[in-house]
């Protein structure tokens, strides 16, 4: 015979759900040849450091592409020309108060003029910036779902 303890009921709380929009761009410069592409770096609340597409918050009156521009620009000091959509990241994360859920939307852009840095990111969350072979990006994104709007860049690059 098996002893069955009973568990102890405690009320799950469920955290109340918000939606975040964000845009983003993959930008690129070919040189010689070859494409390169503008990443950022920031540590993750674990204080790791990621390597990541810029990208942030849609402001109000803004369209997601000029969002994209914007956010390329503020984060690695490229100013860029949007070219096509590269795709949507959809994403669930929590913080201690809220369960959120976040849409990136991707463009691919041009590199138009800037000097890479991260010196004009007013929220001073990226902590470096750096030009990346577009064929070697894989080893440097953090997360996958990033590594696939990269081949999904080079896939329209290369046509």
């Amino acid at each position: 015979m098996t002893l069955q303890v009973p568990r102890a009921s405690r009320p799950q709380r469920r955290l109340p759900s918000l939606e975040e929009i964000s845009a983003g761009g993959v930008v690129i410069d070919v040189r010689s040849g070859a494409a390169w592409l503008a990443l950022i770096a920031r540590y993750n609340r674990a204080g790791r450091l990621e390597w990541c597409l810029p990208k942030g918050h849609v402001e109000p009156g803004e369209t997601l592409v000029e969002t994209a521009v914007r956010e390329v620009a503020e984060e690695t000091g490229i100013y860029g020309r949007a070219l096509v959509t590269l795709g949507t990241i959809d994403y669930w994360f929590s913080t201690p108060r809220f369960r959120i859920h976040k849409r990136v939307h991707h463009y691919l852009l041009e590199a138009l003029d800037g000097e890479i840095t991260v010196e004009n990111d007013p929220d001073q969350e990226a902590v470096d910036a750096a030009w990346f072979r577009l064929d070697e990006v894989d080893s440097r994104l953090t997360f996958a779902n990033e590594r696939r709007i990269a081949h999904m860049a080079w896939r329209r690059l290369a046509g």
